[in-house]
């Protein structure tokens, strides 16, 4: 009889049915599992032009959300590539990544793609770890303008300026006037003032890794992999995928988060970051609404190209 109950318990039971059910249980929802989301961080930073969106604190807040708040996620990964663009969204993408990885007691890992410069280095700086590949771009911690001077133009094919303003400098730095050196130190005092801010953000969040003078360091140059490693801007070469598996496991699970999009995007009035898609008012114009919207859009990938050819890519 006891050989009977013996054998009956070893064939089924509550263990055994608690573990046939866990295995219709998600992976990354299991007791035990290492999961390290990964949020992908691509683009130019900012609105590039009205109908063009960047890479905004709008746009990823809700990716950034998701991933911090994910069952069993021991860190947060997060893929930067990006060439820069707005120094106040890129704070504010910075901002919201420390406020989270505070929040959640959790610890987030930076690898850096092609290039995290300018602003996208400033958003890899809220990692406690950053990582890149020996190829990769990072640094440009500088500001940077630029516009042009078509008064000698408008002047060959005959055109009159006509401006009218209330406010002595509402016309500062018209490209369509001859170049006024005060409205120049006023501008170049603007970009120390936030070239400053973004010195103190590198300095509080790499502090004694810096190794580089800050003359090197804050000259707006940029170094591949192997010269960021040996100045401090980075902690060393490694993918996600290898560094996660020594850290965490090789069965580390490390699910991507996506962005809204289709259906959902548009019930929660968002867009993927960095999505060249026409504005709702563009859209319902129909065709004609289309062809207006292509200049802005010609426009908008030339001023997206231009800033990615500054670091060869």
């Amino acid at each position: 009889m006891t050989e009977k109950l013996n054998d009956r318990s070893n064939r089924g039971g509550w263990p055994d049915l608690f573990d046939k059910c866990m295995e219709w249980v998600p992976a990354r929802l299991r007791r035990g599992t290492a999961v390290v989301p990964v949020v992908r961080l691509s683009g130019v930073i900012g609105a590039v032009t009205p109908l063009r969106p960047g890479m905004t604190l709008a746009g990823v807040a809700r990716m950034l959300e998701r991933a911090f708040s994910m069952r069993n996620a021991k860190a947060v990964a997060l893929l930067i590539n990006s060439p820069g663009g707005s120094p106040v969204q890129s704070r504010q993408i910075y901002l919201r990544i420390r406020q989270l990885a505070e929040e959640k007691k959790l610890p987030v890992l930076v690898f850096v793609e092609d290039v995290a410069a300018s602003g996208g280095y400033m958003i890899a700086c809220a990692g406690d770890e950053i990582f890149c590949d020996p190829s990769s771009i990072l640094g440009s911690i500088g500001v940077v303008g630029g516009s042009f001077g078509f008064q000698e133009l408008i002047k060959k094919i005959g055109v009159e300026r006509r401006l009218y303003t209330a406010g002595e400098h509402k016309a500062m730095l018209d490209p369509f006037l001859p170049e006024d050196r005060e409205d120049v130190a006023r501008l170049k005092a603007i970009q120390r003032e936030i070239h400053a801010i973004f010195i103190a953000l590198v300095r509080q969040s790499r502090g004694r890794r810096l190794k580089g003078s800050d003359d090197t360091l804050f000259s707006g140059e940029y170094w591949a992999g192997e010269t960021s490693v040996s100045l401090g801007l980075a902690d060393g070469i490694g993918d996600l995928r290898a560094t996660l598996r020594a850290r965490y496991g090789e069965k580390v699970l490390t699910p991507v988060i996506a962005p809204a999009s289709g259906l959902l995007g548009g019930l929660f009035g968002r867009r993927s970051p960095g999505a060249g898609s026409l504005s709702a008012g563009s859209m319902s114009a129909g065709v004609g609404g289309a062809l207006v919207g292509l200049p802005d859009d010609l426009i908008s990938a030339l001023e997206s190209r231009a800033i990615w050819a500054k670091f060869g890519f």
